[in-house]
């Protein structure tokens, strides 16, 4: 009899436990999915081991344009917490994220920061620029807004969060020095970034840098020969030495500008490939947030010093 009520005590508990060791491989950590390298890389760095992040979009991908695949929306419905850039920028699945929102936490990261650092798409427009990750300081209010978030969703972690979020500012700290530095040694007449798509206003802004982009704030809009006209026309007017493709967006426009400003006697080379709206291939210094954001000031640098 001792023998069949110790069975019946521990029986239910061996199945328990063989159960959650099924359903858990992991150990029982959450998913969290984000959209862009950037927001995933500030998700990693803020919960450390304590969760798994998944990024949908990896290196040389564009948001805008991005459709998500059957296997993304399984990956989106099986995760804990989503957390995405917002303000438009995952445009085609703005609509997804609002449904899912119903059922699970949904977190638009660029939506965090403050209000006082938006800049808007374009003059008298309401739409944000989304691209608040290339000024650092901007970013770094939304990460720590991010911070108290995931505090609610981990309070069990929360010092360990706490930990993580201070080291990561520092590093953001640190490389925002780095930048002002690399910028501040290009002389002021030759402080011009001319892209494919404006992306770089929030960059251009916080580090002193006049910025030109052929195409909007999405890749979604199209230039026209009225575009490369007057962008040929500013760089032959302003002798800018070279232009910059970007990882994520097709060089075909800045051909035609590049072209345009030969057949006026100016030539213009292209000063190298900037990140704009994806981070590089994981493994690389330009696959994290903060070696991305270097890479382009020294690319920059390099090209108009």
């Amino acid at each position: 009899m001792k023998l069949i009520k110790s069975l019946l005590i521990f029986l239910p508990l061996l199945i328990l436990a063989s159960c959650g060791n099924t359903a858990n491989p992991s150990g029982g950590k959450k998913k969290i999915v984000v959209t862009t390298g950037m927001v995933g890389d500030a998700v990693k760095n803020l919960v450390g081991d304590i969760a798994e992040v998944e990024v949908l979009m990896g290196a040389g991908v564009d948001p805008h344009l991005y459709k998500a695949s059957q296997g993304d929306m399984e990956k989106l419905s099986k995760a804990d917490i989503i957390v995405y850039n917002g303000h438009h920028l995952e445009g085609k699945m703005t609509e997804v994220f609002e449904k899912m929102r119903r059922n699970k936490p949904v977190i638009p990261l660029a939506e965090l920061v403050h209000e006082n650092r938006y800049q808007r798409a374009q003059e008298g427009s309401n739409m944000i620029d989304p691209h608040i990750w290339m000024d650092i300081k901007s970013w770094s209010t939304g990460i720590s807004n991010l911070r108290e978030d995931l505090i609610d969703l981990f309070p069990n972690d929360s010092a360990k969060i706490e930990s993580n979020h201070d080291q990561y500012q520092k590093e953001l700290i640190k490389t925002d020095y780095q930048i002002e530095l690399l910028i501040g040694s290009i002389p002021t007449n030759q402080r011009v970034i001319i892209t494919s798509h404006d992306a770089f206003r929030y960059f251009g802004l916080n580090y002193g840098i006049e910025v030109k982009g052929l195409q909007g704030v999405s890749t979604v809009s199209e230039y026209g020969l009225r575009d490369v006209s007057d962008m040929v026309n500013f760089i032959v007017n302003r002798k800018i030495k070279a232009v910059f493709v970007e990882s994520s967006v097709s060089d075909k426009s800045l051909q035609a500008v590049i072209e345009g400003c030969a057949k006026k006697g100016h030539q213009v080379v292209i000063g190298g490939k900037l990140h704009s709206d994806a981070l590089g291939a994981e493994g690389t210094p330009e696959g994290t947030y903060c070696g991305m954001l270097l890479h382009n000031a020294r690319t920059i640098q390099k090209a108009l010093k």
